[in-house]
């Protein structure tokens, strides 16, 4: 079994943009784009939050919120949603189903993600998320035809934690023949070191 980069998809292009700013693409190269999106709150100035004590959350909501931190902490890393899409994710939450998973050769299959349960990086300001991507290309005998580990890192910075971040990765596969595929997408938690893979299975028709 070759587990290595097939000659025959060329190489692989990682890339990486979260929260408006250019993240670093660990290993660059011609086959796949990664555009990655962190929908983050939106957050007064430092100046103000010097001036100012945070607003109290009614005691229910509050330890809603405690529990919802401690069960986030246990919880392994995994999708909330990992879905093929028509077109990049416009927002958290804010993109369109594919209706199916069967594509020309040469198309772009575009994945949109949400992860849950990654970890925290303290940074000066607030918390940080961090993680990288990669990603599995298998025929039905489970051959892998192409990989790529740790292709793209994805980043946001908040003064709180993050909970809805999504990610829109992006693959563009050549001489792909007309038959039944699976792509695994991995995330990997700098922070935590949790790890979650989802596996979507998808056709490339044949030529009319």
């Amino acid at each position: 079994m070759n587990r290595g980069k097939s000659g025959r998809f060329g190489k692989f292009v990682g890339e990486a943009v979260t929260m408006g700013e250019r993240a670093r693409a660990a290993h660059p190269a011609p086959l796949a784009r990664a555009l990655a999106l962190a929908a983050g709150l939106a957050l007064l100035p430092a100046a103000s939050l010097a001036q100012q004590a945070p607003p109290a959350l009614p005691e229910g909501l509050a330890g809603a919120y405690q529990a919802l931190d401690a069960a986030w902490q246990q919880a392994p890393l995994s999708f909330a949603a990992l879905a093929f899409s028509d077109g990049p994710a416009s927002g958290y939450g804010r993109y369109t189903p594919r209706k199916d998973a069967v594509f020309a050769a040469g198309d772009t299959l575009t994945v949109y993600a949400e992860p849950v349960g990654f970890g925290y990086d303290a940074t000066g300001e607030g918390y940080g998320v961090r993680l990288t991507a990669g990603f599995e290309l298998l025929n039905t005998s489970g051959q892998v035809l192409a990989e790529q580990t740790g292709f793209a890192d994805l980043r946001a910075d908040s003064r709180n934690k993050l909970r809805e971040f999504h990610a829109t990765l992006s693959f563009a596969f050549e001489g792909l023949r007309p038959g039944d595929y699976r792509l695994v997408t991995t995330l990997t938690d700098t922070v935590s070191g949790k790890t979650a893979s989802g596996e979507l299975p998808f056709s490339i028709r044949a030529a009319e």
